[in-house]
């Protein structure tokens, strides 16, 4: 959308989002090192853009994606192309800046005018552009419903699945990363005939515009391989490395009984059994290491050590 700005005077709502998040992470290292000057000079600028993002991007049931020079809005009700993108709400959320009543209802926008169930299509935004009254730029130049151009993004499908992780809601996310693995769009012999591209690599971006629905393209050159394996481990199963220690605090499907994790940290072999007895999609009761429990007040946190030993931790999810 390198056309939206090209006078200078235009913005990117998503990208607000992004710089809130950048600045706050900045004001966070500045604080570790003592740097008070700079760090509030950071948060004060993002809190000025919080604001200014909640008071102009707000489109009614969900956030713009940008204005125009003019100040003509792009991804809004009044819109005829590009009503409404995925980015500018995920964002929202996965910044922490958006108020989480609107978050949560530019969400539910995504799930109703964007996630395309009979299709296994997860949309950039929609309608395509086609004969827009502004001109976007290099986007417009993809037919309708190719790659950019109202198609499945698979970089920010991954988001809008991360989006709802952070909300709480697994179910969601669960079945947002059921329709986003390849193996899903292989499933039978029309899927294959349809899909046409590897059936064990994530792809860049699926179309969604006959006579192509379906359709993936760019293989083996996307970031999204990356991004979707972060958000199924770190996110969905709630597995991170913090420091010297381990985090587990899963957001998963609520049908979801259990799972195992293995992990090697160096000499020592850490085997993970989260049980889910409650039919919950989020919470930790309780965590035990080889059989001693851990502290709440430390939120169960699971110190690694290189000892050669294989540990056993059980993780129990329900509501507190």
């Amino acid at each position: 959308m390198d056309a939206v700005g090209k006078g200078g005077k235009g913005e990117s709502v998503w990208l607000g989002w992004f710089l809130y998040s950048a600045l706050n992470a900045f004001a966070d290292l500045a604080e570790q090192r003592d740097n008070s000057e700079r760090e509030g000079e950071w948060r004060k600028r993002a809190a000025a853009l919080k604001e200014s993002l909640d008071r102009e991007a707000w489109d009614g049931d969900w956030y713009r994606r940008a204005f125009f020079d003019d100040g003509s809005p792009l991804g809004s009700v009044a819109n005829n192309e590009c009503r409404i993108d995925s980015i500018a709400q995920s964002w929202a959320v996965v910044s922490g800046a958006a108020e989480p009543a609107r978050s949560m209802r530019a969400m539910a926008a995504v799930d109703k005018y964007l996630v395309r169930r009979d299709d296994k299509l997860l949309l950039l935004f929609t309608p395509p552009f086609d004969n827009p009254t502004h001109d976007p730029g290099y986007i417009k130049g993809y037919p309708p419903g190719i790659r950019e151009n109202g198609g499945q993004y698979t970089h920010g499908a991954v988001w809008v699945a991360l989006a709802f992780i952070m909300q709480g809601d697994g179910d969601k996310a669960g079945e947002l990363l059921s329709m986003l693995n390849p193996i899903r769009h292989t499933d039978s012999p029309e899927g294959a005939h349809r899909y046409k591209v590897e059936p064990y690599v994530t792809c860049a971006d699926l179309y969604s515009e006959p006579p192509h629905v379906g359709r993936g393209g760019w293989t083996w050159h996307t970031g999204s391989a990356g991004w979707m394996y972060g958000m199924a481990f770190e996110g969905l199963l709630g597995f991170r490395k913090q420091g010297a220690n381990l985090a587990i605090d899963p957001c998963i499907p609520h049908g979801w009984p259990e799972f195992e994790i293995i992990f090697r940290y160096r000499s020592a072999r850490y085997e993970i059994a989260v049980e889910n007895p409650h039919g919950v999609c989020r919470g930790v009761l309780s965590i035990k290491l080889d059989d001693e429990m851990l502290a709440a007040d430390k939120n169960f946190l699971v110190p690694l050590v290189d000892d050669g030993v294989t540990h056993r931790v059980q993780v129990v999810l329900g509501s507190s």
